[in-house]
């Protein structure tokens, strides 16, 4: 077997999960939320102005010690809340990232939601996390999110199990499969609210398995709302099988009636993901997120005409492909729209509803464009552009 061989087989054994089984834990889960903290009582006052950004999880909380932790085990019911940027404290002499929040109880949440909705322009972002994260790690990007975009809105966090661990995304998959039911009714209510006047949807990786499915559900299923305000979704590094959303988008999320009532994707994509190289491993073929040639004549056809041997999901009408192979970023190029600056900067402007970049180069497919290294913004300047500000401590 050759080493290439032996290092996408190690690959997919890691990502097979096989080796990290789920620990229930050394106390019932019972435990865990019994203290009244976990159940917020109505009118409880939040501080909002500390505690600028909204979550809603289905994740179980850790209510037995001071802090109120957001385990991986899957929770009795999805809770609501407010949290800020995570902030490094000192726990059993170890550094950890902390994550300032406050359950709400239901109905407070959704009034304070209509309240920061109502008082911009009706505009909410929504964010879904992959595989491989905390409620931590997911906070720390949705802060990241919030003051990059500048985003004229409340700023959600949707915080599903995920285990946080490189051997668990198996797990990953059966818990995020789990979720569908509790985020697409969570989806249905946000959709159903008249004075949501605009969804920005944003997922990363495994979460485009959540997002599109539950659009799709919300799409049927919406009563009070025909779900045109779900218009503007973005799919970061997705982990959904391409050939799967070929052929299913343009009959459901990107009908005609939908990209007709406003409806766009955008999907950042880069063949130097090594992450979803893994996934493409385990599963057998081409994510969504990754332009790689599962069809060697297609490749051989790329290849004799001088293109670049990276393949794409057909042309549809409301998709936009961005390829950021080339200014890819980190070890993996997992994340480029939160690490890469040309990949930053087109994210923020497509959050906040531009079509066109003049920053985008052309291809030889009209749905399909590049971002190419500016020379005058050498990778040292990622971090500042992608407002990657360095954790705080916690005082």
């Amino acid at each position: 077997m050759s080493l290439r061989h032996l290092m996408v087989a190690a690959a997919a054994f890691a990502l097979s999960g096989c080796i990290a089984a789920v620990d229930y834990g050394k106390v019932r889960h019972a435990e865990y939320v019994a203290d009244p903290r976990c159940t917020a009582q109505p009118g409880a006052v939040v501080d909002g102005e500390a505690l600028p950004l909204f979550f809603a999880t289905s994740r179980l909380p850790d209510c037995r010690t001071d802090d109120v932790t957001l385990l991986r085990h899957r929770g009795d019911k999805i809770r609501y809340g407010r949290f800020a940027a995570p902030r490094e404290a000192e726990v059993a002499g170890k550094k950890k990232l902390r994550t300032p929040m406050a359950f709400q109880n239901s109905a407070d949440w959704w009034t304070a939601l209509q309240a920061e909705t109502d008082r911009r322009q009706g505009r909410v972002l929504l964010y879904v996390h992959g595989y491989r994260e905390t409620f931590e790690s997911t906070s720390k990007d949705a802060a990241q999110i919030a003051r990059m975009t500048g985003f004229d809105g409340p700023v959600i966090e949707y915080s599903w199990p995920s285990q946080g661990e490189v051997l668990s995304y198996a797990v990953d998959e059966t818990n995020m499969y789990h979720d569908e039911r509790t985020f697409r009714d969570f989806l249905k209510t946000l959709a159903e609210r008249p004075w949501v006047k605009e969804i920005v949807v944003v997922s990363h990786s495994l979460g485009a398995r959540l997002v599109i499915p539950a659009i799709s559900y919300v799409d049927r299923a919406s009563s009070s709302a025909d779900s045109s305000n779900i218009s503007n979704v973005i799919l970061a590094s997705p982990d959904i099988d391409r050939e799967t959303f070929e052929r299913d988008i343009e009959e459901e999320v990107l009908s005609a009636r939908r990209v007709a009532n406003n409806r766009r994707i955008t999907v950042y994509v880069s063949h130097a993901d090594k992450a979803l190289a893994a996934s493409r491993a385990l599963h057998g073929y081409p994510r969504l997120g990754s332009p790689y040639c599962f069809d060697p004549f297609e490749a051989a056809d790329l290849k004799a005409k001088g293109l670049p041997v990276r393949c794409y999901p057909a042309s549809v009408a409301g998709l936009t492909i961005i390829d950021t192979t080339d200014v890819s970023r980190s070890a993996t190029g997992h994340s480029n729209f939160l690490r890469s600056a040309a990949a930053c900067r087109d994210f923020v402007d497509v959050a906040q509803g531009k079509r066109t970049r003049p920053e985008r180069s052309a291809t030889h497919l009209a749905h399909v464009f590049r971002l190419l290294p500016d020379p005058a913004e050498p990778k040292e300047m990622d971090e500042a552009i992608c407002n990657r500000v360095p954790v705080a401590a916690a005082p």
